[in-house]
């Protein structure tokens, strides 16, 4: 029998990974990049890094030259790049079109792409935007779809959806700028009637951690509403819980599954940026979570899937909850589509911990974006009578 060539067993997906943004989370969004690109297997992928501005324009860096302050996760930013790219919304062969130095496109150099994988957190790429965009250039792609990114960016909507479902959310008031510029102390002191201290004020569509504020008493407030307002035309105000802050993470499409669950100890007042992202010691992370019940255990992760179905999710997302210190009650806190990949982020490290590395993880999940793809192009676009 004739042996098959190296070229056929050496075919390499080429995969184009999407990361910065014109986002308050730019910076994060760049660190989870790296971090997938270190660990993307290079004998199954060739992999083409496509960095966002904060202007919005598409470049093509060349890894770490690309990158200015690289080991600094506060810092770091794209270099000034002369290399730009256009997607192609018309072409499902070769989705990646070059442009010169004066904004033309150089047909000739136009690059194919197998799947995109957005590592976009925040607005202009978790909210759905880059979803719909990629969506219209037929091409395959990581994670959610529009509508179910774009829901589980709005917490607003996303929490009134999980309530009207049946499952537990932190109770919560949502606000809007212009309301706010009208009358802030109406705002203020519809939040004071609603809530008792500590409080937190969030932008409605930001995550990270970025313009969150536990509100502490009405001499704090004004300020914590404007600095949400700096990111959000709407912000949300939610009750302090006095609870364990307990993840869980979700892989799958039709059929999710839940991680184990991990559980976040900050060290601070609340498990802000710079824990997340930048300070090693800025929280406690254990996984598995400990000192949780069976019976409570296997509850919070059927909330998750649950969730994830609630919402219209697909391919991951990290579920994030509130377990009662006292009566072990459970309320999502939020749910994020396109979770932090660095190298301290919970969603890989809780499914290390379920048995799939980060390097299988990542496979999975290009593998989850391609089914996907292919179920939706074989639905009808002719209707025949």
């Amino acid at each position: 029998m004739e042996r098959p060539s190296k070229e056929t067993k050496m075919k390499k997906l080429n995969v184009a990974l999407i990361f910065g943004g014109k986002s308050g989370e730019h910076e994060v969004s760049i660190v989870s990049a790296m971090s997938i690109y270190k660990a993307l297997d290079k004998n199954k992928y060739d992999v083409q890094l496509v960095g966002i501005d904060k202007t919005g324009r598409w470049l093509l860096p060349k890894e770490i030259k690309g990158l200015v302050e690289a080991q600094n996760p506060r810092l770091i930013k794209l270099n000034e790049i002369k290399n730009s790219v256009c997607l192609l919304p018309f072409d499902a062969k070769e989705q990646l079109l070059p442009l010169s130095e004066s904004g033309q496109t150089v047909t000739n150099a136009s690059q194919h792409v197998d799947v995109f994988f957005p590592v976009l957190h925040g607005t202009y790429g978790e909210d759905g935007t880059i979803q719909g965009l990629l969506e219209l250039a037929n091409a395959p792609f990581v994670g959610s779809s529009v509508l179910g990114s774009a829901v589980g960016m709005d917490k607003d909507v996303a929490k009134r959806l999980l309530r009207d479902s049946g499952i537990p959310v932190v109770p919560f008031l949502c606000f809007k700028k212009f309301e706010f510029l009208k009358d802030a102390e109406n705002i203020l002191q519809k939040s004071e009637n609603e809530f008792s201290y500590p409080y937190f004020v969030k932008p409605a569509n930001m995550g990270s951690s970025v313009g969150v504020s536990k509100v502490k008493n009405k001499q704090d407030a004004l300020k914590c509403f404007q600095l949400a307002f700096e990111y959000d035309t709407k912000v949300i105000v939610e009750q302090a819980i006095d609870g364990r802050e307990i993840e869980c993470s979700v892989l799958g499409n039709n059929f999710p599954q839940a991680s184990v669950l991990g559980e976040v100890i900050p060290q601070a007042e609340f498990y802000d940026y710079k824990a997340k992202y930048i300070d090693a010691d800025g929280a406690i992370l254990k996984i598995p979570a400990e000192d949780i019940p069976d019976e409570i255990r296997l509850k919070i992760k059927n909330i998750a899937i649950h969730s994830f179905q609630v919402l219209e999710l697909m391919g991951m997302a990290r579920v994030d909850f509130f377990l009662d210190k006292k009566t072990h009650a459970i309320y999502v806190n939020e749910v994020n589509t396109i979770p932090g990949f660095t190298s301290i982020s919970q969603y890989p490290k809780l499914w290390e911990a379920s048995g799939l590395p980060y390097t299988k993880l990542l496979d999975r999940l290009i593998e989850l974006a391609l089914e996907r793809h292919q179920d939706k192009n074989a639905l009808k676009t002719t209707f025949e009578a």
